[in-house]
């Protein structure tokens, strides 16, 4: 696929590098042109000098053959101007947009952009490590129904497979984070200590869930 990214930050610099590596092809538009010193040498991607959201400046990054847009300037007006130029002027269905107000970011998920919400990410992600307890939503369905969290285990599920976890809490583990690492378990893994559980749930059960992943094991066994 090619990929057209706004900003070569810290982010579209990672950005493109990684997805270069994965086989794609990459362009990066940015209004600086040796902020393109981020993407190193061995970058062999497409390097546009210009507005992000000026549509010759978009075709020159080839946004016409494109299959995604990223926009991830410091600016969270660009961001959000380009993301809608790309996908209401081009048709680019995988449009993403970074944004520093998670109020904006609101506002722009319900205009249909999709948005990352970088210091209520950083935030977030702050608070489950000082504040472990209780589920902390990483992911809602559209309709709020169901969500993806990530929920603090007591130490007494530590041994017990996630099979046991998923008959007696109700959910369903999405991954588990080890020793800073994503896994996906079967449901013969088994819960070390220091296991961050992602889970998937309804959102009427947060609650329910949270007590029973608090509490542990049902002492006869479960199932």
């Amino acid at each position: 696929m090619h990929i057209v990214i706004m900003g070569c930050g810290r982010v579209g610099s990672a950005l493109a590098q990684t997805l270069e590596q994965q086989g794609h092809t990459v362009a990066v538009v940015d209004q600086d042109p040796t902020a393109f010193r981020r993407l190193g040498s061995g970058f062999g991607g497409r390097r546009v000098t210009g507005v992000g959201f000026d549509q010759d400046t978009l075709r020159e990054a080839g946004i016409e053959e494109a299959g995604a847009f990223a926009a991830v300037s410091s600016g969270d007006n660009s961001n959000i101007i380009a993301a809608r130029v790309a996908r209401e002027m081009f048709g680019i269905e995988n449009v993403a947009a970074r944004i520093y107000d998670p109020r904006r970011a609101e506002v722009y998920q319900r205009l249909g952009i999709p948005t990352v919400a970088t210091v209520r990410w950083t935030a977030d992600q702050m608070l489950r490590r000082l504040l472990p307890a209780g589920a902390e939503p990483l992911w809602r369905d559209p309709t709020g129904g169901v969500q993806l969290a990530e929920v603090h285990a007591s130490t007494a599920w530590v041994g017990q497979r996630i099979s046991r976890l998923q008959d007696e809490t109700g959910v369903r583990v999405a991954f588990v984070t080890r020793l800073g690492e994503a896994i996906l378990p079967s449901s013969q893994t088994v819960l070390q200590e220091g296991d961050l559980v992602h889970v998937m749930m309804r959102t009427d059960d947060v609650d329910k869930v949270e007590a029973a992943f608090a509490k542990g094991p049902d002492e006869e066994g479960g199932h």
